[in-house]
């Protein structure tokens, strides 16, 4: 049985969509654009975008009652494949120990104009 998770510390889904979902043992995240929950605007810049996308990642887990450690998967869409370092440099901050597997693709456009938006898969 799915159950849908919501929290107001991240972004509200903008479509017919949950923030994440809760099925078995696992939790997986919508993809999540870098909103600023508090104020509905991006931060400047791909380091900071990545650490919002990545706190409300964060945000949505906490509302199933997980935390990043639980993370066993992860997909990072890119505007654009040269901010990938930058990216990588405060995604690599958010894990420790045995890191998630992880797919990293570029694609054309992003809701938004967002340089990045990241989706989770955790696991209880």
């Amino acid at each position: 049985m799915k159950r849908p998770i919501s929290t107001n510390k991240a972004p509200a889904a903008i479509g017919p969509y949950s923030q994440g979902i809760q099925a078995g043992g696992l939790v997986i995240t919508s993809g999540q654009l870098p909103i600023d929950p508090a104020t509905g605007a991006f931060p400047d810049g791909i380091e900071a975008q990545t650490r919002q996308s990545l706190e409300n990642c964060k945000s949505v887990l906490a509302a199933a009652g997980l935390g990043m450690e639980n993370v066993i998967k992860t997909t990072v869409f890119l505007s654009d494949m040269n901010n990938f370092a930058a990216m990588n440099s405060v995604y690599a901050t958010f894990f420790e120990g045995a890191c998630p597997a992880r797919s990293a693709v570029e694609v054309a456009r992003l809701p938004k104009d967002a340089l990045v938006e990241i989706e989770c898969i955790a696991a209880e």
